[in-house]
């Protein structure tokens, strides 16, 4: 390796721990400002809390277990309108690439139902779900899966004409073209779409938990909101947030892993 290469990975490695370092400040400064400004009395703690306060609650609430019961409803749902999301939206996608009369039908009314805001919807899934678990779960699915479908049909529609000839002059049916072509070609953008999905499902499931549920972290920030416990409220935005960076980091493993065996 030369000297050129040996000073370019260090100064690549020397800008992300700068990058590293300049984040870790950010966060600290802000948490400091934020517990100085309700010490001073600059902002009211009973309205904005503090992270201390938002500390103290976390060790209350973890000695009687709740909030771990509420994190794991929140994550069961979440991971399995994930699932559902990722299934239906493969499916739906194949079945747009395969048959282009369904399509061009289909096109318009996937594209005006992934612009519906789906916050309206709630309240009608309620009346047709009742208040339970499967509203979440359809709430937090219709948030992505739409956007998923569009997405993956659009890169299916990309894929290299050359390579489909090569595979239908070889004698191979539409079938081979979608199984050893057309899916495998595409993990990468699976993967890609798992990204943005997992975000998307997070918030369907809080959407649906904050009208139809009796636990999870939405109710409990709703049920904070409603009983001026806005302590319950911060914690729970902290503790999604912090849910939503270990889900993200966890589907960019996967694609770090994918691109890796590609790559081989």
């Amino acid at each position: 390796m030369s000297d050129r290469q040996l000073a370019f990975i260090r100064q690549a490695a020397r800008q992300k721990r700068i990058i590293l370092g300049l984040r870790l400040l950010i966060f600290v400064l802000f948490i400091a400002l934020w517990e100085i400004s309700t010490k001073l009395e600059w902002i009211d703690s009973f309205i904005f809390s503090s992270p201390s306060r938002i500390l103290f609650c976390f060790l209350e609430m973890a000695e009687s277990h709740t909030i771990f019961y509420h994190v794991g409803v929140t994550l069961g749902e979440t991971f399995f309108s994930f699932f559902l999301v990722i299934v239906i939206g493969i499916l739906l996608a194949v079945l747009l690439w395969w048959n282009e009369t369904v399509a061009r039908v289909l096109e318009p009314y996937l594209v005006v139902l992934n612009s519906l805001p789906k916050t309206a919807l709630a309240p009608v899934f309620i009346v047709w779900l009742g208040n339970n678990m499967k509203t979440i779960i359809v709430a937090a699915v219709s948030v992505a899966v739409f956007s998923t479908t569009i997405t993956l049909y659009n890169t299916f529609q990309e894929m290299d004409p050359g390579k489909i000839k090569m595979i239908r002059t070889l004698g191979g049916q539409k079938k081979d073209i979608l199984c050893k072509l057309i899916l495998p070609g595409n993990v990468p953008a699976i993967i890609s779409a798992m990204k943005v999905d997992i975000g998307l499902t997070l918030v369907g499931v809080i959407i649906g938990e904050f009208v139809a549920a009796k636990a999870g972290l939405g109710y409990l920030i709703i049920y904070g909101s409603q009983v001026f416990k806005l302590d319950y409220v911060l914690l729970s935005i902290v503790i999604l947030c912090l849910i939503s960076t270990g889900l993200y980091l966890l589907i960019s493993l996967l694609e770090k892993l994918c691109l890796k065996h590609y790559s081989v």
